[in-house]
């Protein structure tokens, strides 16, 4: 049987570069359980997240803390359009604040990215629905580190308090 599959780019729409989490699950309960997860993760998280439903209504399921962050994240969801995917929002939070607690999630299998860079997601579609291949974070590197960027990047984890 020959089948044909279209590739395409899908930019994140992140207006203000939020720190975002982009990953896939498999149960319609991710939204109540990633919903938990956050507000357990950190105390007064500012924060929405969308789900892609890939059997039954297939509709976007959606929650959060704040309705403009749920509304960018029901946007991006609805532009990717592939099954059993999620986006959150973070506002006031880092993804190191938030990632064990995502991957603890019982229906999460995958995390493609967590970031506030531009962020384009590679999608595989064909007359099944659509999927997500990878994402494009950010940019290339432009060079290799000296000791001077060494020593640059070590005192800045110090001084954000990441590092002793």
């Amino acid at each position: 049987m020959d089948q044909k599959i279209d590739l395409k780019l899908v930019p994140i729409e992140n207006p203000g570069e939020l720190n975002l989490v982009l990953g896939q699950s498999h149960f319609i309960k991710t939204v109540e359980d990633l919903h938990e997860a956050l507000v357990t993760a950190t105390p007064g998280i500012q924060f929405g997240l969308a789900f892609c439903e890939a059997s039954g209504p297939c509709l976007i399921r959606h929650s959060g803390t704040n309705e403009e962050l749920e509304q960018l994240a029901v946007r991006n969801a609805e532009a990717i359009a592939a099954g059993h995917s999620f986006i959150v929002f973070l506002k006031g939070a880092f993804p190191i604040n938030v990632m064990h607690a995502v991957k603890r999630v019982p229906e999460v299998c995958h995390v493609f990215c967590a970031t506030a860079n531009p962020v384009q997601v590679v999608i595989a579609e064909n007359e099944q629905g659509r999927g997500i291949l990878g994402v494009i974070d950010g940019s290339s590197p432009s060079g290799i580190e000296t000791d001077e960027d060494i020593a640059c990047r070590k005192d800045f984890l110090r001084t954000i308090g990441y590092k002793a």
